[in-house]
């Protein structure tokens, strides 16, 4: 004997959190709406079968069980049908606004009603309710921090190097004692302002030949942001407390995830107060592109031109 012991791997199934199947292949919430269906066509036999031609209530019967049928076992954006359908109803019947004020309130006398029915806007309700300047987002009463990184290419790697790395995430993973959610996302890059800004600079550049590689440079990203949609990917990494942790608890966790996930050969860094909140923007609306200047962090003073404004001194 060496004291070598083979230890076999066992294969895992990736849908272990899907339903369990009760007969025939189908779960018992499928199950339910096909035995509600049937209740329901077996009254409207009972009740239509003496005033209704029996091909009629034949064909319809055939046609309504396809419906549902369809509706039970059917799937759509990783949901099944019925729950899609029923999300989709009440989509379409929540008000088309939402306001950060009080929208139940009655309308003032000196206010006009308008003379058909409005629907008033919902409120607006965000898990989160502030972010500070060091990134911790307060979510009632835990807090959050949110980790920027960039993404590695496995099957550039030799087989080793793949191992080690999965093994380094791996670790991670098993770390983690909190909820954790990592977000990756494909955002559009800006390529003509990055033309502009290089067209800009080339006429500031010493050497001419320099210059017009500068330019030349330009007009391709000009050229190639005109004849393509180049996207970027973007992967973000959230980690939460538990209730009752410390305030700091959540910048610690991003901290620690940073040093973690550098085994990776990935670049990673805790965000602060302002990158979190052009993040959490940028989720809101990835398609539109970004302010200049950056957005405002929560609680800071916004000034406009000419707000600023020296105090004269008068003589005493």
């Amino acid at each position: 004997m060496n004291g070598h012991t083979d230890i076999g791997r066992a294969r895992m199934p990736a849908d272990v959190d899907a339903p369990d199947k009760v007969a025939y292949g189908l779960t018992f919430r499928q199950l339910a709406i096909l035995a509600v269906a049937a209740l329901a066509f077996y009254g409207a036999w009972q009740g239509l079968h003496t005033v209704v031609p029996v091909p009629v209530l034949v064909g319809a019967a055939v046609v309504a069980s396809g419906l549902v049928f369809g509706v039970a076992v059917g799937r759509r954006d990783g949901l099944s049908l019925d729950v899609w359908l029923l999300a989709a109803v009440r989509h379409s019947r929540m008000p088309r606004a939402l306001s950060t004020t009080d929208t139940t309130s009655k309308t003032p006398d000196w206010v006009q009603a308008p003379k058909t029915t409005v629907m008033l806007p919902a409120p607006l309700k965000l898990p989160a309710d502030a972010i500070s300047d060091g990134g911790e987002i307060r979510l009632g009463g835990v807090r959050a921090a949110m980790v920027a990184a960039t993404n590695v290419n496995l099957a550039l790697r030799t087989p080793d190097e793949q191992a080690a790395l999965v093994d380094t995430f791996g670790c991670w993973l098993n770390s983690l004692s909190t909820p954790t959610q990592i977000v990756v996302s494909a955002q559009p890059v800006d390529l003509h302002s990055a033309a502009r800004t290089l067209a800009t600079a080339a006429d500031a550049l010493a050497h001419p030949a320099l210059a017009d590689a500068a330019s030349d440079h330009a007009r391709f990203l000009d050229d190639l942001a005109t004849r393509r949609d180049p996207l970027r990917r973007q992967v973000l990494i959230v980690t939460r407390t538990s209730a009752g942790e410390r305030s700091n608890a959540a910048r610690r966790r991003a901290d620690d995830t940073v040093r973690a996930l550098s085994g990776l050969g990935v670049t990673t860094r805790a965000l602060d107060g302002a990158a979190v909140t052009a993040a959490i923007a940028a989720a809101a609306d990835p398609y539109r592109s970004p302010r200049p200047g950056g957005l405002a962090a929560p609680g800071a003073v916004i000034t406009g031109p000419g707000m600023h404004t020296e105090r004269k001194k008068h003589p005493r």
